[in-house]
């Protein structure tokens, strides 16, 4: 029994011993694997894993080594700073590896297929790190593995179909990566699973069928991605699901009703896609939704009563979709909601008085609406409010008092609506608020002194208003102010010196006011200013020196006001400057040469002073200038000749100087020029027909200077391609009208043409253009308007006829040449032609009845010609005076003689009305002749006072009408003489 015993034991020492070699021979083969993998570490020195030695215990001295019966069974070493792959890591040597977890370091490249040997992991995590490539489908033989995180890498291509395999599979986390394709239908079979993560990546397709499977389901996030189709009302079947994000995909079609079903259903995120139709009524059933977010979508129809009875809802966001009616009184009922956001739909009616019960509310946002009616009183008991949007609106009446009872408030804006009244002192109250928005609405008055004690006051905006009187001092208070707007209003006074103080300014906004006085001195103090509008005053002096220390200023507008003197040398040392505009002022002396040095330039305008001398030449270097306006000042000498390549000049106003010489070649090398004016300077050069090779280039104004010699095409195919104003009237053009020219001018041949305006915002172009008889100055020109105006020239031959394809035309003027032959038919195309002008000429044959058909035809001068014939009748023809067709011996019809009888209709129509109107005034007539014929001085001062009472009525029409009748009187006196005299011929000659 002894002996028994003694084997017995001999033996369990022998097996313990065996098991503890075997032990022990297996941690060093992890540990040895383990360490060639931390080897392939960029960085070697990571402090993390210092206690990675081989003299030390992997499983107990390692960090983040967990072992379990001598092997390693949890590797987790997350926010360690690795930075390396996972090529190296030993998978076929940790058999028995259950929890993995590396996230949180800059380990990247592959997920290699090798992962497939961790038979029995359960706890897979690789979030935020560089991981890219494919998911390898080797991951669905891991047949005991419950969760997976992947987030936050760069994975790319297909979710492989063999995750579906892992059956016990509880949560998949995939979510913020590059992954595309559809979601695969084999994630169905996952029936255990609870979570499901996919968002942010760039999956698209429809959401299958099969998610509805997962009845364990309890987390279902997809948004960020490009799903497409309908959401599935197999999603109603999840009764288990507290969470649903779709949001910001593709999908379209109605919400499912059955959505409402899911009474688990803690937060709903559908915002962001293209769902339409109405809000179902069930969402009233989700009891426990603490958050329903459907917005930016296409949903119509009014919002339901039903999810006033959300008691949980803590965050409603419906906005930018096309909601209508009004907002339902139920809402007032969510006891517990701190965000409402309804902005953006055409909700209308007024805001019911029951918002302001929502205790909670702290944003509430309901701008871009058609809400109209007062803002309720009751929205001044929300004492946790923080934000409130009303803008864009129709609300009328006064802000309430009680607004300024919110002192939590940080944001107040209801710009851009109907309010009236004053400005409630009450806003003082504010102490929180740091952006107040009311511009453009009706208030009055003037600024409360209180706006000065909102200390933490960062953005005041106050523009069009009819706000009138001074600017308070006491916004000099407001040290955090960054941007101060209060243009467009009616304010007097002088600007506070106290301005000047607002240290934290960067952007001051005074301009279309009434002050006056002079630029504060103070305003030297503010460094950090960046756009400094003072446009559309009174203001006075010169400008000061001080400007040219606010070296961070991009935007300097002061036009429009009473400022003199010199152009300081200085401003050309504000470096950032992008725009420049000092137009319409009295400034005189020369242009300063350092503005040159401004590299950043874009518009430099200094239209409509008084400045003389010549342009700098360097001023062609300024690479980066878009707008270069100097008309109407008394500059000289030459244009600049240096445009450099690159040049990025799209207007070029130079109109009203007194420029010489030639127009320089290197404006070729401006290819984005759109406008250019040069008109009324003295410049001697024939025809800049290279200027054609502009492919922008929209108008084209050389008006009144000494050019000269005829307009020759220079054979290039395309020329003037977009071409809408050309005025080379007042020159010495001669020869024939340019017909290759008008050959090519294709934006003219498309009507209502669609084009793109250079985004200025503070700059329009402009030209004056003689239309109807009359000069007009036409803004915004590039869309407005379509003119060709060749009049006071030498041209001589026949009109082209290729004028009729021009169909854009609105104004075509010829007149004050020498031109031949008839009018064209043609012209007879012109359908929206406004005004036409051919005086002047020598042009014969009668005029075309195709003309008539001109129904847009306002202004037509055929006068002085040699034109014969009837005139057309037409609805517009029947508008033009005498004086259109004036000096045409030949022409008969109306209104020049009684008719051709060639329409007795419109003949005995227009004779009918006539004579209505005669008879009218006949007894008038009547009077006046008898009046002015009673006495030489009598007549004469009556005459000259009824013609003073006309001209001051502005009834020119009866003058007129007097002027021909008198001439018709003396016609008649002339013919009866000349008959009585031819008469008397005769029967002298028969005796």
């Amino acid at each position: 029994m002894m002996m028994v015993s003694r084997k017995v034991v001999s033996s369990l020492q022998f097996f313990t011993l065996f098991y503890l070699f075997t032990v022990a021979f297996a941690s060093t083969e992890e540990a040895t694997a383990l360490l060639k993998w931390k080897a392939t570490f960029t960085n070697q020195n990571n402090s993390f894993l210092a206690s990675w030695t081989p003299s030390s215990n992997a499983c107990k001295d390692w960090y983040g080594v967990v072992c379990f019966n001598g092997s390693v069974n949890t590797l987790t070493i997350t926010n360690a700073s690795v930075i390396g792959t996972l090529y190296a890591f030993p998978f076929s040597s940790l058999p028995f590896l259950e929890n993995l977890d590396l996230s949180n370091n800059n380990i990247s490249v592959t997920i290699p297929p090798e992962i497939g040997n961790l038979t029995n992991l359960v706890y897979l995590d690789l979030n935020t790190n560089q991981i890219s490539g494919t998911i390898p489908p080797q991951i669905g033989s891991l047949a005991k593995l419950q969760i997976i995180r992947i987030f936050n890498n760069h994975l790319n291509g297909f979710i492989p179909e063999e995750i579906g395999y892992l059956r016990s599979l509880t949560k998949l986390s995939l979510g913020i990566n590059f992954l595309s394709g559809s979601i695969p239908a084999s994630l169905g079979n996952l029936n255990n699973l609870s979570s499901l993560y996919l968002y942010n990546n760039q999956l698209s397709g429809s959401i299958p069928e099969e998610i509805g499977y997962l009845r364990s389901l309890t987390k279902l996030s997809l948004g960020i991605n490009f799903l497409s189709g309908s959401i599935r009302a197999s999603l109603g079947d999840l009764n288990n699901l507290s969470s649903l994000y779709l949001y910001h995909n593709q999908l379209s079609g109605s919400i499912p009703e059955e959505i409402g079903y899911l009474r688990s259903l803690t937060k709903l995120s559908l915002g962001i896609n293209f769902l339409s139709g109405s809000i179902p009524a069930s969402l009233g059933n989700l009891n426990n939704l603490s958050r329903l977010d459907l917005y930016n979508n296409k949903l119509s129809g009014s919002i339901p009563e039903e999810i006033g009875y959300l008691r949980s809802l803590t965050y409603l966001d419906l906005g930018e979709n096309a909601l209508n009616g009004s907002i339902p009184a139920s809402l007032g009922n969510l006891n517990n909601l701190f965000m409402l956001y309804l902005y953006n739909n055409q909700l209308s009616g007024s805001i019911p008085e029951e918002i302001g019960y929502l205790r909670s509310l702290t944003k509430l946002s309901l701008g871009n609406n058609f809400l109209s009616g007062s803002i309720p009183a009751s929205l001044g008991k929300l004492n946790n409010f923080f934000s409130m949007h009303l803008f864009n609106n129709q609300l009328s009446g006064s802000i309430p008092e009680e607004i300024g009872y919110l002192r939590s408030l940080t944001y107040l804006d209801l710009s851009e609506n109907a309010l009236n009244g004053s400005i409630p002192a009450s806003l003082g109250n504010l102490n929180n608020l740091f952006m107040l928005y009311l511009y453009n609405n009706q208030l009055s008055g003037s600024i409360p002194e209180e706006i000065g004690y909102l200390r933490s006051l960062t953005y005041l905006d106050l523009k069009e208003n009819a706000l009138n009187g001074s600017i308070p001092a006491s916004l000099g208070n407001l040290n955090n102010l960054s941007r101060l707007y209060l243009y467009n209003n009616q304010l007097s006074g002088s600007i506070p010196e106290e301005i000047g103080y607002l240290s934290s300014l960067t952007n001051l906004y005074l301009g279309n006011n009434s002050l006056n006085g002079l630029i504060p001195a103070s305003f030297g103090n503010m460094r950090n200013l960046q756009a400094l509008f003072l446009n559309d005053n009174n203001l006075i002096g010169e400008i000061p020196s001080f400007v040219c220390n606010l070296t961070s200023l991009e935007l300097l507008y002061m036009p429009r006001n009473n400022l003199k003197g010199k152009v300081p040398q200085c401003l050309g040392n504000i470096s950032d400057l992008l725009v420049l505009s000092m137009s319409s002022n009295s400034f005189s002396g020369e242009l300063p040469s350092s503005i040159s040095n401004l590299t950043s330039l874009k518009i430099l305008d200094f239209g409509r002073n008084n400045l003389e001398g010549a342009i700098p030449q360097c001023f062609g270097n300024i690479s980066s200038l878009q707008v270069f306006d100097m008309q109407n000042n008394k500059l000289s000498g030459t244009l600049p000749t240096n445009f450099s390549i690159g040049c990025s000049l799209i207007s070029l106003n130079l109109h009203g100087n007194e420029l010489e010489d030639e127009i320089p070649w290197s404006l070729d090398n401006c290819k984005k020029l759109q406008v250019l004016d040069l008109g009324d300077n003295q410049l001697n050069d024939t025809f800049p027909m290279w200027l054609g090779t502009l492919p922008e280039l929209r108008v084209l104004r050389l008006t009144s200077n000494k050019l000269h010699g005829p307009i020759r095409s220079s054979g290039v195919e395309i020329m003037f391609p977009d071409l809408r104003i050309i005025d080379l009237s007042r020159n010495a053009f001669s020869q024939d009208l340019p017909t290759s020219l008008f050959e090519h001018l294709k934006g003219m041949r498309t009507v209502d043409k669609t084009m793109e305006e250079p985004s200025y915002e503070i700059y329009y172009d402009s030209v004056v253009v003689v239309t109807k008889g009359l000069e007009l100055e036409i803004v915004r020109i590039l869309s407005l308007y379509t003119v060709i105006d060749l009049s006071s020239n030498k041209f001589e031959g026949h009109i082209p006829s290729v004028l009729g394809d021009l169909i854009a035309i609105r104004v075509l003027n010829v007149s004050h040449n020498a031109l031949q032959g008839y009018i064209p038919s043609s012209l007879g195309s012109l359908s929206i032609l406004e005004s036409l002008d051919l005086s002047f000429n020598q042009l014969s044959g009668e005029i075309p009845q195709q003309l008539a058909s001109l129904t847009f035809l306002e202004f037509l001068n055929l006068s002085h010609n040699y034109l014969q014939g009837c005139i057309p009748q037409g609805p517009q023809f029947r508008t033009f005076e005498s004086n259109s067709y004036i000096g045409n011996d030949g022409l008969r019809g109306y209104p020049v003689s009684k008719g051709c009888g060639k329409d007795p209709v419109s003949e005995k129509n227009y004779t009918v009305s006539a004579l209505e109107d005669q008879e009218s005034n006949s007894e008038f007539f009547n009077d006046f002749w008898k009046a002015a014929l009673m006495g030489y001085g009598s007549g004469l001062c009556i005459g000259i006072s009824i013609i003073y009472i006309l001209i001051s009525t502005g009834n020119l029409r009866w003058l007129a009408r007097i002027i021909e009748e008198l001439e018709h009187k003396i016609i008649v006196q002339r013919r009866k003489k000349q008959r009585g005299q031819r008469n008397y011929r005769r029967r002298n000659n028969r005796f």
